[in-house]
C-alpha cells in the first residue's frame, strides 16, 4: 500500500470572485477567503485548491494570465496573498495553487513582444503560422466557439488559441518557454504553496504539423483533439517539470485532462511515470451530451454513470490514484443535476456525497456544494457572465438557429455560471457575499439555502459532509480499500463495496424517488455490521439481506468477517 498525504486528503476548491467579498466591491478576494478559513477548518478540509488569483485581464475569468507572479487587482495583493498562505497553514490547511500554462493572456508581456514582429525574441514563445489562400493555417475550432486561429494584422500572421481569442496558446516545443514556467513554479514552491492543479495540461504538446482536424456533421470548425489532446511530447514534457521542479518538493499535483482514457490516465499518473499524483478526467461529466455536445442536455443514465465510474476505479486501482468529484468551477451544480433539487433537495445532496467520498481516490467539494446550492435560471441571456455560454448562445441560436428557449433551458441545466454564483453565506441582502452589487446575480435560493442556516443544524448538508470528511480519517478502509460494483444492473441502486484487509465498506444509493428494495448479494460474506451513516435519521439497525430504500437513500456499513 503506498501512502501519502495526498491521497488522505479532501480538497476544497474556492473561485475567489464568487466566495466571499471583504471590501464591499462586489467582487470575492483573498480577503474574504481569510475571513472564511475558520468555516473550512470547521468543514474539516485539508486542502484548498485556489483558482487562479494572478494579474489577469479577465476575459476568462481569471484563467488569462498576464502576469504569473503578481496578484489580481481585484483580488488583492501579494502581500495579502502570504497573509493567506500563512493563516491557512497555521490552521493546518495547505493551499494548491492554478497552474494555467497551456495558454497566456494576450496582455503577458511575452505576447506583447510576440507580436511586435518576427524577429523579435519572444516571437516563439507562441505559435504563429502563415494562412493558407487567405484562410486561417487549419481548420481548428476554438473550445470558445468560431476558429482557434487569430489573425494579427501587424505581422499578418496568425496565432493559434485553443480558448477564447485572448488567450493565446504558449510554445512548448520552445525550450525557453518550458523554463520560463519552471523558474515561475519554482518561485511559488519556495513560497511555500502545497501544489498546483494544472489547467488543460495535457493540450500543451501539439503536432507539429499543424493537420486539420475531423469535422462532425453539425460542426463549422474541426477538432484539434486528435492533433492536441494528450500530444506527442505531453509525457516528455511533464516528466521534465517533474524532474526539474515537482520532485523537489513534498507537494500535490492533479492535471486537468480532457478527453483521456484509463490507459493514457496511467501514463500521468502512474507510480513509476514520474509526473503527476492524479488527473481530473470528464467521461462522467459528459453523460447527457449530445449533437450540441452538453447544450443538447439530455437525461442521463445510472447505469451509464455505474459503468464510468467503475472504469475509472478499477482502471487506476493498481499504481495509479483517483480524483473524486462532481462539481467545479466549469460543472454545474451535482443536486440539480444527478439529483433533486426540490422535493428530495436535502436526501439527494446527501446521498450524492455518500456515493462520491466512499470511493477511492481523493475527494473535491466545490464551494457551496457541501450546503447543497442548486443551479439558477436567470431570466435573459444578458445576466449571463461566462464566455463559453455567451459565445455558445450566439453560435447556436444566432448562427444556427436552435430554438431561444430550449438553449436557455440547456444553460439553465449546464452552463457554468451555475457554478459561479456566489457562496450564500446567510440570508441577508445578497446573501452576505457583499454589501456592494454582486458581480453575477445571487440564486434567488439563498434565503433557504445558506451557511448560517445549516452550521448549527445537526441535520443539515453541511454537517453531513462534515461527518463524511471525519469517517474518512478515522477509517482506512475508505481511503484505501479496493472498490468493487455490486448490482450492476440495477436501474435504480447505485451500490459498491471497499475491501481492506478483513472490513468490508457496504455503500447503498437510490438515486431516485423511488423505494426500491435491496438484496444483498449472495457473494458478500460477514460475520458482523456496524451501520456507519446514512442521510435518513431511521434506526438502520436491521437486516441488511434484504429491505426498502426511501427516496434517495444511503447507507454505509462496515462488514466484518
Amino acid at each position: 500500500m503506498n501512502k501519502a498525504w495526498w491521497k488522505e486528503s479532501v480538497v476544497y476548491q474556492i473561485y475567489p470572485r464568487s466566495f466571499k467579498d471583504s471590501n464591499g466591491d462586489g467582487i470575492g478576494d483573498l480577503g474574504g477567503i481569510i475571513e472564511k478559513l475558520d468555516y473550512l477548518k470547521e468543514l474539516g478540509i485539508d486542502v484548498i485548491w485556489l483558482s487562479p488569483v494572478y494579474k489577469s485581464p479577465n476575459d476568462d475569468n481569471g484563467y488569462d494570465i498576464s502576469d504569473y507572479q503578481d496578484i489580481m487587482t481585484e483580488f488583492g495583493t501579494m502581500e495579502d496573498f502570504d497573509k493567506l498562505l500563512k493563516k491557512a497553514h497555521d490552521k493546518g490547511i495547505k493551499i494548491m495553487m492554478d497552474l494555467v500554462v497551456n495558454h497566456t493572456s494576450d496582455e503577458h508581456q511575452w505576447f506583447i513582444e510576440s507580436r511586435k514582429s518576427i524577429d523579435n525574441e519572444y516571437r516563439d514563445y507562441y505559435l504563429w503560422k502563415k494562412g493558407v489562400d487567405g484562410q486561417p493555417p487549419n481548420n481548428w475550432g476554438s473550445c470558445f466557439s468560431g476558429s482557434a486561429w487569430k489573425y494579427d494584422e501587424s505581422t499578418e500572421m496568425y496565432f493559434l488559441h485553443l480558448f477564447s481569442q485572448k488567450q493565446p496558446d504558449l510554445n512548448w516545443e520552445n525550450k525557453k518557454v518550458r523554463n520560463e514556467v519552471y523558474d515561475m513554479m519554482k518561485w511559488w514552491l519556495d513560497k511555500g504553496i502545497d501544489g498546483f492543479r494544472m489547467d488543460v495540461i495535457n493540450l500543451i504538446s501539439k503536432d507539429q504539423q499543424f493537420p486539420d482536424g475531423p469535422k462532425g456533421e453539425t460542426s463549422l470548425y474541426g477538432d484539434f483533439g486528435p492533433y492536441s489532446v494528450n500530444g506527442p511530447r505531453v509525457h516528455e514534457f511533464l516528466n521534465e517539470m517533474n524532474r526539474k521542479v515537482l520532485s523537489k518538493y513534498d507537494i500535490m499535483t492533479v492535471g486537468e485532462t480532457p478527453g483521456v482514457t484509463t490507459e493514457e490516465a496511467m501514463k500521468y499518473v502512474g507510480n513509476d511515470r514520474n509526473e503527476l499524483n492524479m488527473v481530473f478526467q470528464f467521461e462522467h461529466m459528459g453523460l447527457g451530451d449530445g449533437p450540441d455536445g452538453k447544450w443538447s442536455n439530455l437525461s442521463f443514465d445510472l447505469n451509464d454513470l455505474k459503468r464510468i465510474m467503475t472504469k475509472w476505479q478499477k482502471g487506476l486501482e493498481n499504481g495509479g490514484w483517483n480524483s473524486l468529484y462532481w462539481n467545479n468551477h466549469d460543472q454545474p451544480r451535482v443536486v440539480s443535476r444527478f439529483g433533486n433539487d426540490k422535493k428530495y433537495w436535502k436526501q439527494s445532496a446527501k446521498m450524492l456525497a455518500t456515493c462520491l467520498h466512499m470511493m477511492q481516490g481523493t475527494p473535491y467539494i466545490y464551494q457551496g456544494e457541501e450546503i447543497g446550492m442548486t443551479n439558477v435560471a436567470f431570466e435573459s441571456i444578458e445576466e449571463y457572465r461566462d464566455i463559453e455560454t455567451i459565445n455558445a448562445y450566439n453560435e447556436l441560436v444566432n448562427i444556427k438557429g436552435k430554438d431561444s428557449a430550449e438553449m436557455m433551458a440547456a444553460i439553465y441545466g449546464r452552463g457554468r455560471d451555475n457554478a459561479r454564483t456566489p457562496v450564500q453565506w446567510d440570508d441577508s441582502e445578497n446573501a452576505g457575499f457583499t454589501t456592494d452589487t454582486p458581480w453575477i446575480k445571487v440564486n434567488p435560493n439563498y434565503r433557504q439555502i445558506n451557511v448560517k442556516s445549516q452550521l448549527h443544524d445537526q441535520d443539515s448538508i453541511f454537517n453531513y459532509y462534515k461527518k463524511l470528511i471525519s469517517i474518512r480519517k478515522k477509517n482506512e478502509i475508505v481511503v484505501y480499500g479496493t472498490y468493487n460494483l455490486i448490482l450492476e444492473d440495477h436501474q435504480e441502486i447505485y451500490s459498491y463495496t471497499r475491501t481492506l484487509g478483513d472490513k468490508k465498506l457496504l455503500v447503498i444509493c437510490n438515486f431516485t424517488e423511488n423505494t426500491p428494495v435491496f438484496n444483498l448479494p449472495e457473494e458478500i460474506k460477514y460475520n458482523s455490521k456496524e451501520f456507519i451513516v446514512g442521510n435518513y435519521t431511521t434506526e438502520c439497525a436491521g437486516s441488511i439481506e434484504s429491505f426498502e430504500l426511501k427516496p434517495y437513500e444511503a447507507r454505509v456499513y462496515l462488514l466484518h468477517s
